[in-house]
């Protein structure tokens, strides 16, 4: 799987596919993994066009916070609209990963 990804000085943010599901989110913690792993330990995910969340794709967010957190950085999530932002509040992962509007304001929050 080929993800989109944009580096902001130590911030890197990476573009969700459009379906974060039991089909594509071990592909994606994969692919994500590997970028981790080159030294990119604050990430931004970009989930504004992330339609399709389901429990392997909130399997998958848990996991990529717990791999950040390891080396030393952090996970926040950006532009994710109405189901997602629902579903990530009633599983409470609201409480767990920081929420933004933007990307803008994702990034620089961990100024």
């Amino acid at each position: 799987m080929q993800i989109t990804t944009e580096i902001f000085g130590n911030v890197m943010v990476a573009h969700t596919p459009d379906e974060l599901t039991d089909d594509t989110s071990t592909e994606f913690v994969n692919a994500l993994t590997a970028a981790i792993n080159e030294q990119h330990f604050q990430v931004v995910l970009q989930m504004d066009h992330s339609e399709t969340l389901d429990s392997a794709g909130l399997e998958a967010l848990l996991d990529i916070q717990d791999l950040t957190r390891e080396q030393g950085g952090n996970l926040k999530i950006s532009g994710l609209e109405d189901p997602g932002k629902k579903i990530l509040e009633i599983t409470r992962i609201d409480q767990r990963i920081d929420l933004f509007d933007s990307v803008i304001d994702a990034v620089s929050s961990f100024q």
